[in-house]
């Protein structure tokens, strides 16, 4: 009797381990199934979110989990760098055009050619969004994400104020400038002032709206032209001759030039999409938008960026991939718009209504013709980071000349 008791106590016991066995191994059968993706990403807005849109991926592709991350903009570029280098980056990340050729050459970006040329949404990417983000060896390392594309912003109720008309090329700019640089209030001190100039990090494109349209370029030799340097020195005197920009101009940085035209210290400033929400609360219908005006040779703006990549460390390079093509699709597109404030990449969304935004979506639109890309060069992201506004400053300070300027920049890309 005992001995019955006893196997039967035995054979309980072993039963319970069998199941707890069986049952850990299908329980790690299944967390290994779940693929979690490591996802950096930007949004200007502080309080925009993007968890209905992680929500729904993960619903639709219950075996893949977003580990997203918020990284502040300030600290992205470097971060990033560092983590490729150490060989733990994350497995995508949003990417400015201008990091590619750096990351391409550190081998950290994976091809997305072999997956874009079976997805069914390649085509309703608009062709000069694959056109510009391609990279120059035909390969695509960036999945379109968002359109940026920068414009002039202008205060409405300072131009008919003034009678003003906007300004189509960069001589009635300067015209319009001037007359807006003023002192309001009798006190004997401009108040106001025409162009709200970014002078710090990020101003290249300020630079680039005026200076690239009026015969500088990129390629070897083309920022060192008579024109190249006239065209630099028509830049550099909005500040130091003209003194159309504020005194702050040479470290004026994003958040200076924005609250510049909210309070009224500035009237014209340059910046996209993203930042016309936080326009429009602050002034409503005071605030609207016009394309870049044109310069000697025509018009150039900034187009950009903010791209997804998969990085070629990653481990769930499928899951990376389901994720990336998941926001690029029109619905979901146009919902990660919503929290970023830019334009969708797809043509399906086109004729979306963006609401009290729109003045500024027709700004983006208009521009699109003419806006570029900095170089598909290693040596950009450096030039954008650290070179363009160190040497910026120099220039405005009167530490350096035009000439001087320029050929720091010729230097900095082809040597001497």
């Amino acid at each position: 009797m005992k001995k019955t008791a006893a196997l039967f106590l035995l054979g309980i016991i072993v039963s319970t381990l069998l199941f707890a066995g069986g049952k850990q191994e299908a329980s790690g059968k299944k967390e290994a199934e779940v693929q979690s993706v490591n996802f950096w990403f930007h949004l200007d807005d502080p309080e925009a979110r993007v968890d209905s849109l992680i929500q729904k991926f993960e619903q639709e592709n219950p075996g893949i989990k977003i580990e997203a991350e918020r990284v502040p903009w300030d600290a992205y570029h470097q971060r990033l760098l560092t983590a490729v280098t150490a060989g733990s980056p994350p497995d995508v990340s949003q990417v400015k055009l201008w990091w590619q050729p750096q990351l391409v050459e550190l081998k950290a970006l994976e091809p997305l050619d072999k997956w874009i040329s079976t997805w069914q949404g390649r085509n309703d990417i608009y062709d000069r969004v694959w056109e510009l983000t391609r990279y120059t060896d035909g390969k695509q390392y960036l999945m379109p994400l968002q359109m940026v594309i920068l414009y002039m912003y202008y205060r409405t109720d300072m131009f008919k104020e003034l009678g003003l008309s906007i300004p189509e090329t960069r001589e009635e700019f300067l015209d319009v400038a001037k007359k807006l640089t003023r002192d309001t209030n009798g006190d004997g001190n401009v108040d106001v002032y025409g162009f709200g100039i970014r002078g710090a990090r990020g101003g290249h494109d300020w630079w680039g709206a005026f200076v690239l349209s009026s015969g500088a370029n990129f390629e070897k030799g083309g920022l060192t032209t008579p024109e190249a340097i006239a065209a630099n020195q028509w830049f550099i005197d909005l500040y130091r001759v003209h003194k159309v920009s504020p005194p702050t101009t040479p470290n004026d940085g994003f958040k200076e030039i924005i609250a510049n035209m909210q309070s009224g210290r500035t009237a014209t400033t340059i910046h996209h999409i993203g930042s016309a929400k936080g326009m429009v609360d602050a002034l409503g219908d005071k605030i609207s938008a016009f394309p870049v005006p044109e310069g000697t040779e025509g018009r150039w703006t900034s187009f950009g960026d903010e791209e997804n990549a998969i990085f070629s460390a990653s481990k769930v390079k499928e899951a990376a991939w389901k994720w990336i093509s998941f926001l690029a699709t029109k619905e979901n597109n146009l919902t990660w718009q919503k929290a970023s404030g830019q334009i969708s990449v797809n043509k399906s969304n086109a004729e979306a209504d963006y609401g009290e935004l729109s003045r500024f979506v027709k700004a983006t639109t208009e521009s699109a013709d003419f806006a570029g890309v900095l170089p598909a060069h290693p040596a950009t992201a450096e030039f954008v980071e650290s070179v363009w506004p160190t040497t910026m400053q120099r220039a405005f300070l009167g530490e350096i000349t035009s000439k001087e300027m320029m050929e720091i920049f010729e230097k900095h890309f082809y040597g001497e």
